[in-house]
């Protein structure tokens, strides 16, 4: 990529400064996956509830 090229990237893309929302990505896939092994534990009898 020539040093033109370099300059003109990202510029037309609007930059917020917004940080991205991983953290509540994370905490909502943790929890369904919990979710999951609790439902596969049950299916599979380790949890008899």
């Amino acid at each position: 990529m020539t040093a033109d090229a370099q300059k003109k990237v990202g510029i037309d893309v609007p930059q917020s400064g917004a940080a991205a929302p991983f953290p509540y990505r994370t905490i909502i896939s943790l929890v369904l996956l919990a979710v999951n092994f609790l439902v596969a534990a049950i299916y599979f009898h380790v949890l008899d509830i």
